[in-house]
């Protein structure tokens, strides 16, 4: 039976793996902090593992007496208090885990790399859009995709390490948080956009970036890098629209602001979540995202290197999110 080791695990892309990692008949090992929640990690199948990714040396030691054939580096943080700690987390925690890795001579056949989109940045933004390509040259404008960057240069450097980047659009889906946050002001019949620019967007279901881990897993050629979406793009009106109708279509009031409302706000959440030392959804990262035209990615090469054919598109994927969040009490 193959091992496999899943770093953020207790995570929303994580835990998926971590179940799909099982359906596949994997000895699954979840890699997860020791305050980290088991709430959807519940197989009794499930050996856990707690890994500190800020030291080598700890992390030597907790790996040593272990043997794994995959690796999926999922951990990892998307906002922060502080713009170090990206760089700590994302940046030096793959770079400590892949070095210990290959100190160990752990016989890997692959180390799948959860990237982003983001590493790119707010190229090709104006009209007529056209889509990220591998070629294009990353321009990350967040703390965030920098530390994803940094962290994929690093790897880039290895000859002898068995990698396969994976660069994920949007990943939305049960459980997730953020995209969650639009719904509830949905529920709440305030829909709130920004800017009067045409925005270009595209989203991936988080079961296709799970079929993309473990196609990438098995077959992926060493050193590759693909960019993952369900192959649509869509308007930046679509995903509220949807998510409207999924929750009954009640009366809503849509607040379109300028982009400089939006720079405010995220100015003063910032500020307040550091005040307060809480981590906030409203940042300096999230002006950047939000502000940015075009999220269009070209798929092409996953699709014929890896085999990867998306399975949800975005009206499918909605109305199954507003389903468990609905089941699970979160609406």
């Amino acid at each position: 039976m193959k091992k496999i080791l899943i770093t953020g695990a207790s995570g929303f892309i994580g835990s998926f793996i971590v179940a799909e990692a099982l359906n596949r008949g994997y000895e699954v090992w979840a890699a997860m902090r020791g305050s980290s929640s088991k709430q959807f990690l519940t197989d009794e199948r499930i050996h856990f593992i707690q890994l500190n990714l800020d030291y080598e040396q700890q992390l030597e030691e907790a790996l040593r007496p272990y043997r794994f054939d995959v690796v999926v580096h999922a951990a990892g943080v998307t906002k922060c208090l502080k713009v170090k700690d990206f760089h700590r987390i994302n940046t030096l925690g793959t770079q400590h885990l892949v070095e210990v890795l290959r100190r160990l001579n752990m016989p890997l056949h692959r180390f799948v790399y959860l990237s982003s989109l983001s590493v790119y940045g707010a190229i090709h933004e104006k009209q007529p859009y056209t889509e990220i390509r591998e070629e294009d040259e990353p321009k990350p404008n967040t703390a965030y995709g920098k530390s994803k960057l940094e962290a994929e240069r690093y790897l880039e450097s290895l000859t002898d390490f068995p990698y396969v980047i994976l660069r994920p659009t949007g990943v939305y889906g049960p459980r997730e948080r953020d995209y969650f946050m639009m719904a509830q002001s949905i529920k709440q019949h305030v829909d709130f956009s920004v800017g009067w620019k045409r925005q270009d967007i595209t989203f991936v279901y988080v079961d296709d970036v799970v079929q993309a881990v473990f196609l990438a897993a098995e077959h992926g050629e060493v050193g590759r890098k693909y960019f993952l979406s369900d192959g649509e793009v869509y308007q930046s009106r679509t995903f509220s629209d949807l998510l409207h109708h999924e929750l009954g279509d009640k009366w809503l009031l849509r607040i379109k602001a300028p982009v400089w409302v939006l720079r405010v706000a995220t100015f003063c959440g910032e500020y307040i979540g550091r005040m307060r030392g809480k981590v906030t959804a409203m940042n300096n990262d999230k002006y950047h995202i939000l502000k940015q035209r075009n999220w269009r990615c070209d798929i092409q090469p996953a699709i014929k290197e890896l085999g990867y054919q998306p399975q949800v598109k975005l009206e499918e994927g909605v109305k199954r999110s507003v389903a468990w969040y609905k089941e699970n009490g979160w609406l």
